[in-house]
């Protein structure tokens, strides 16, 4: 089952599962409230880095955090011509 669905800013449909949203929140709880920046993340990233095995990494920055890790970070598994979140969580730089 999905949580959302959303078109990204190239224009493909990405989907974020309850499975990978529990994988998320368990690894970094201090997303737990952040759908919202992560779906603003896909829209309107900063960047979008390449990576290998059909994998992008969709970068946004984020200044009004108490985090040192100020860049949020959601990499993206493309099947299909459909991009699925694999996880996403704050960073200090892009990679």
């Amino acid at each position: 089952m999905n949580i959302f669905e959303i078109e990204d800013a190239t224009g493909k449909i990405i989907y974020l599962t309850k499975e990978r949203w529990g994988h998320i929140v368990q690894r970094h709880p201090m997303l737990s409230n952040s759908l919202e920046a992560i779906k603003e993340t896909i829209v309107n990233p900063l960047v979008i880095i390449e990576g290998n095995q059909n994998r992008r990494y969709y970068y946004r920055h984020y200044k009004n955090i108490r985090l040192k890790e100020k860049y949020l970070v959601v990499v993206i598994k493309y099947l299909n011509g459909k991009g699925f979140i694999i996880t996403s969580f704050y960073t200090e730089r892009i990679e």
